[in-house]
């Protein structure tokens, strides 16, 4: 009674068995990061060339640190270090 088949194997187990996949996939946006941290809006930016070096400094700072970062982290799996 359990097989819904007439040739014996439920095709619905293997559903049924596996664990639901489910992924998180986080955006990563550092410009709206950036204007956040500097309480600006895109407006700002656009209207004012002072803003606007502003906030391109502190994007290129943060585009330095992450691939400081991963640069640190590729050579602490080169040279084996946890």
């Amino acid at each position: 009674m359990s097989d819904l088949s007439p040739l014996g194997f439920n095709p619905f187990t293997r559903f049924a068995d596996a664990p639901p996949r489910s992924e998180w996939i986080i955006t990563d946006r550092p410009l709206h990061r950036v204007l956040r941290f500097t309480r600006r809006t895109i407006d700002d930016v656009v209207n004012s060339p002072i803003v606007k070096n502003e906030v391109l400094g502190y994007y290129k700072l943060q585009k330095y640190i992450a691939r400081r970062m991963e640069i640190v982290e590729l050579e602490k799996q080169w040279n084996g270090i946890s």
